[in-house]
């Protein structure tokens, strides 16, 4: 799974580098469309969480007809609930982006890349949610492996799209967009195939499983895209600081977005494989099991992050010229990337301790240690940097508030573990 997320989130930064290439307008463009994709992603991840949840604790159980109805409800539901929320975007692109602080020079960028962009997202979900159902059942090398597919499928095709080749020109920004339409659909032909291949689907029975299945389901799902939803608002509210600061400001805002969840891969990669594992061993009432994945977990989240994010500190500049075509971008960008990514570390222990609780039967308060992290640690130190210190006080109140998130999620998973089964509300096993 870090193999394939490394990958897939290679190519969104791989995107966003060919895009500064355009020029600086077009890169503050597609950063505008960031917190709106995230959006997106945060209720599929969401859903995600819930159904992953929730069949493998069926097949821990060893409710296997349960889990197949599972598996069949969440691509109906999911697809259709994602088509909406693409629909419902596109009709409202011009008030929000407006409300973001994106002028008419920016709105006339993102015009023509919104709609293949909200088409990828659609395509992405549906991807998504064939990715859970293989995780569910304890597969993530397909996953895994589609991710690199779909990368290098997109990684070929954005030069060819966004700048043309011979005598045919490129599309420009909209050319990224649609080399990740033919990327996403290439890992749907290629998993759909192979999920026909597995008996994990059924359609009789779907009325009874809703009716059974919707309490617990939404139980999960409400708190945890609420937890997955927060992260977009606050990147919503962050970039409305940032953009009265510029539009060199917001493209190294945008880039140092990609950056952070391609860096973050590790911790991404195991908050997918982590929950299903969590989930069986919940199902059979294994804690002591729990405990040993969560204490190495956390261990490799932090001597990772804070080994990778102290590299990347020491060689800002080289890597700001990589990703950035603009010398005023690159310093933007070099100052960002010394100070926010070693506080990746503690950013890294609170995202993993929000996917356990999802799957250890405390999505509430996993949902109150995400609102914690970005609108009592996060955007409060965020505001106040800028106020203070302009860029650089920013980038300190981020970072500040990335080591306060995650101080306080290790305090509270200790303390939820050092009972928890009267905290999880399960039987405590002999």
């Amino acid at each position: 799974m870090a193999i394939g997320v490394l990958a897939l989130l290679g190519f969104q930064l791989v995107d966003s580098a060919f895009i500064a290439r355009l020029g600086t307008a077009p890169l503050a463009a597609q950063s505008f469309t960031f917190p709106l994709s995230f959006f997106i992603i945060g209720i599929q991840v969401g859903l995600g969480i819930a159904i992953a949840a929730l069949i493998s604790r069926a097949l821990g159980a060893g409710e296997k007809a349960q889990a197949k109805r599972l598996s069949t409800l969440v691509l109906m539901v999911g697809g259709a609930l994602i088509a909406l929320l693409v629909l419902l975007l596109w009709g409202m692109q011009r008030p929000v982006f407006t409300l973001l602080g994106a002028n008419e020079a920016a709105l006339a960028n993102i015009r023509p890349y919104w709609a293949p962009q909200l088409f990828a997202a659609w395509l992405g979900a549906l991807l998504y949610f064939v990715y859970s159902l293989f995780r569910a059942h304890g597969d993530t090398k397909l996953p895994g492996k589609m991710m690199v597919l779909s990368s290098l499928v997109n990684l070929v095709l954005d030069p060819l799209l966004i700048f043309g080749i011979g005598p045919w020109e490129g599309l420009g920004l909209p050319g990224a967009a649609w080399a990740t339409v033919l990327a996403f659909s290439s890992g749907l032909f290629v998993t759909c195939r192979k999920l026909a291949r597995k008996d994990w689907l059924i359609l009789e029975g779907l009325k009874e499983e809703v009716r059974c299945s919707y309490k617990p389901f939404a139980g999960i799902a409400g708190p945890a895209m609420i937890s997955q939803l927060m992260p977009p608002l606050a990147a919503m509210l962050a970039i409305s600081l940032v953009a009265p600061l510029g539009e060199t400001y917001v493209a190294a805002w945008g880039l140092a977005s990609r950056l952070e969840t391609l860096s973050l891969m590790v911790i991404l990669a195991m908050t997918m494989s982590l929950p299903p594992w969590l989930g069986r061993c919940y199902g059979a009432g294994d804690w002591p099991q729990i405990h040993r994945l969560l204490r190495l977990a956390l261990k490799v989240a932090v001597i990772w992050q804070l080994g990778l994010g102290m590299l990347m500190a020491l060689g800002a500049p080289w890597v700001a010229l990589a990703l950035a075509g603009q010398p005023d971008v690159q310093q933007a960008l070099a100052l960002l990337i010394r100070f926010l990514l070693p506080s990746y570390a503690a950013l890294g222990v609170c995202m993993l301790v929000v996917s356990a609780g999802n799957a250890l039967g405390w999505p509430l308060r996993s949902m109150l240690i995400s609102a914690a992290r970005l609108f009592i640690c996060y955007l409060p130190f965020l505001w106040l940097g800028a106020q203070l210190g302009g860029w650089m006080g920013l980038a300190l109140g981020a970072a500040f508030g990335n080591v306060l998130a995650g101080l306080t999620a290790w305090a509270v998973l200790k303390r939820i573990l050092s009972r928890p089964h009267r905290q999880a509300g399960v039987a405590k096993p002999v």
